[in-house]
């Protein structure tokens, strides 16, 4: 008799088969998020260190009809694909993110969905073609941010030293698989070999060893996934209790022991409520920090004071703040530094400005910077982290008081909620879009730059697009990397 697999699998696979999501909310937060998803790896693609690692595995390599890499003119496997527009979006740390009892980055799954959809529709061409339409691509979105997002809520897998990438992981699987055709069984083999993977330590995002790799791990967890649904595809056996079997499952290997709790069922509560990164390429429990910041600079130019006058900075904040980039000492790379909020804080302070540029070692080794870090001192408020914490309000709430060396001091700037959050959707929502308008002329030239624009403002008349017409848009003919 077969054994009957984990509840928390079949879960997942009849959320992805079956949930019709009738939120008009979600469809519209989504959209939102393709636009500021593919401006981010549009973005990225300035950035060498990025594109040394796109491409076909094999240089020179095309494979017929396969899929497209937005920004460049690569026609890749649907593997290497995934890997190439992962690797892109999360470069920057300048992509949604979702905070919890784990934190994340659910439009890291764009790379396995946009990957499989645009191969999928090129490769069925003739009486049988396959479609999918952007609306399907918007809907495969919400579905992948509510699995990544839901087992975070209550889930931490940072407190075990594991990479909250095994659940971009665990997400583009279910997603991937119904893009790919896959049947139920087949999509529930698929996800268990996606558990009974070795999952990524945290090591590469902490001191000692803080490094690059955290800016392609999503995209490797992305190509992993549709390296599993094809396997399974081709008919490939699962394991029907990894997460429960005992001594060698999931949950006694790798979780203390402890099985998985929900705080509520799947359905479109988590593209409702994503926060968006829209002013600042900054780890994101440090956003309204800057924000803070910038408002503090402004005031010292009104009045005249600079920097050097600073003799204290301290920021009230949330435990996961502290736990995750309070951090001193020497930053020796661009992705130690954007994990850190005394760099985040200190640049606003000194320059008026934080940008992705600002990470890199020909800004970092001006002397004033390190400087001003030694001065900047963080303490946790367990009110804040309660806010937090709190489902009804998800602040992530920071708050700056300055001291100066003449003695006086400025009264406390304090920031809840980042421009990015629902709670400030409206707001956000023209600079959003003026945001992928800029990240659009970083890659196309005007023509091409109207046309894309022409199409994706439009709502109605995207969500009718097919994915290939729609990724066609972004073909950059003349790509070098």
């Amino acid at each position: 008799m077969t054994a009957k697999f984990d509840q928390v699998l079949v879960d997942i696979v009849d959320y992805v088969a079956n949930y019709q999501i009738d939120s008009d909310i979600a469809y519209e937060t989504a959209w939102y998020c393709l636009l500021d998803t593919l401006g981010c790896g549009l973005e990225a693609l300035e950035y060498p260190a990025c594109t040394k690692l796109l491409g076909p595995i094999v240089p020179g390599t095309i494979a017929k009809n396969g899929a497209r890499v937005p920004g460049t003119n690569y026609e890749l496997d649907p593997v290497q694909a995934a890997f190439n527009i992962g690797a892109a979006i999360r470069w920057l740390d300048f992509n949604d993110t979702w905070l919890a009892a784990e934190w994340g980055h659910p439009s890291d799954n764009l790379g396995a969905i946009l990957a499989t959809a645009d191969w999928v529709c090129r490769n069925s061409a003739g009486v049988g073609k396959v479609t999918f339409t952007v609306h399907d691509l918007l809907t495969a979105m919400i579905k992948a941010h509510e699995i990544q997002g839901c087992i975070a809520l209550e889930n931490s897998f940072n407190k075990v030293g594991l990479d909250h990438v095994v659940l971009v992981k665990v997400a583009s699987t279910a997603v991937a698989a119904q893009v790919l055709g896959l049947t139920r069984e087949q999509s529930l083999n698929a996800l268990s070999l996606a558990w009974v993977d070795g999952q990524s330590l945290r090591t590469y995002r902490h001191f000692p060893n803080a490094g690059s790799r955290k800016s392609w791990a999503a995209g490797d967890a992305t190509s992993r996934a549709v390296r599993l649904a094809l396997i399974a595809r081709q008919g490939e056996m699962g394991y029907p209790t990894v997460l429960t079997a005992k001594t060698w499952g999931f949950y006694d290997v790798s979780f203390g022991g402890k099985p998985f709790t929900f705080q509520r069922p799947y359905g479109s509560y988590v593209m409702e409520n994503i926060l968006f990164k829209i002013s600042f390429p900054a780890e994101f429990h440090s956003q309204t920090a800057v924000e803070a910041a910038m408002t503090i600079q402004a005031r010292m130019q009104a009045e005249g004071r600079s920097a050097g006058e600073i003799e204290k900075v301290s920021i009230r904040t949330h435990e996961a703040c502290v736990r995750i980039i309070d951090k001193s000492g020497p930053l020796h790379n661009p992705a130690d530094r954007d994990h850190c909020i005394q760099y985040m804080v200190a640049i606003p302070l000194l320059f008026g400005r934080l940008t992705a540029r600002d990470y890199e070692d020909e800004v970092a080794v001006d002397p004033a910077i390190d400087l001003l870090r030694e001065k900047i001192k963080c303490v946790e408020d367990p009110e804040l982290t309660r806010d937090y914490l709190d489902p009804a309000k998800r602040s992530i709430a920071n708050a700056l008081s300055v001291e100066f060396s003449d003695g006086t001091s400025w009264e406390e700037v304090l920031v809840e909620y980042p421009i990015g959050h629902a709670r400030r959707r409206i707001e956000a929502v023209p600079l959003l879009i003026e945001k992928f308008k800029i990240n659009l002329a970083r890659s196309f030239g005007k023509e091409q730059q109207e046309k894309i624009l022409t199409l994706t403002l439009d709502r109605q008349k995207l969500e009718a697009t097919s994915v290939d017409d729609f990724v066609e848009l972004f073909v950059k003919s003349d790509f070098v990397s």
